[in-house]
């Protein structure tokens, strides 16, 4: 168990280390973590895990890591108390690096937020978190092999099984890009509809 609680807390460090751009560029990083890297979750879990993360109060990095961190230990046959305790480490260790930094950041940003290096960086950083975050909605969407017998691109049906959640993704894309709607409404709405529909 141990091992385990210190894999956690390694890979969601490592997460939140290497997060530039917020909860919605996280997901593609813990993605690749949880299901590629370290197989913890299959890609329909993880599906379940955002779509748990994005409706519940908080930052969506932050709820996703809590919610691994306890699916983790809990399907490794550890039992609730020590999903418990895996949901906590995961949190505490993603957030960490980004209380360290910042903290950091703090001291020096007085000094050097007009030195051409940090506004050098801060310029190529912005481009790269927009794309983690549209790297993030690809991988909810698709799935890719790049090789072996499973090679090529699949739409992952579990995510979206039939042409009634076509319409409500696109419904929910149209509200809150051209209309602006209130992502809270946007998501309550999909939620009653959802109750409906399914």
């Amino acid at each position: 168990m141990t091992g385990l609680l210190f894999q956690i807390f390694v890979t969601f460090f490592l997460i939140g280390m290497f997060n530039f751009g917020g909860g919605g560029a996280m997901l593609s990083l813990i993605q690749d973590q949880v299901v590629g890297v370290r197989g913890w979750l299959s890609d329909e879990v993880f599906t379940n895990v955002v779509a748990i993360s994005r409706t519940t109060p908080g930052p969506i990095g932050i709820n996703c890591a809590t919610y691994v961190g306890y699916e983790v230990m809990h399907s490794a046959g550890y039992g609730a108390v020590a999903g418990v305790f895996g949901s906590a480490l995961a949190t505490l260790a993603v957030v960490l690096p980004s209380f360290i930094i910042f903290f950091i950041l703090i001291k020096l940003f007085d000094r050097f937020h007009t030195h051409p290096v940090f506004v050098g960086t801060m310029r190529v950083l912005r481009p790269a978190s927009a794309g983690l975050i549209a790297a993030a909605a690809v991988i909810l969407t698709v799935s890719i092999h790049l090789g072996g017998a499973e090679a090529g691109i699949r739409i992952l049906s579990e995510n979206f099984p039939d042409w009634t959640s076509w319409v409500l993704a696109a419904g929910a894309f149209i509200a809150s890009y051209f209309f602006k709607a209130n992502p809270i409404w946007v998501i309550l709405a999909a939620g009653a509809l959802g109750l409906v529909i399914y």
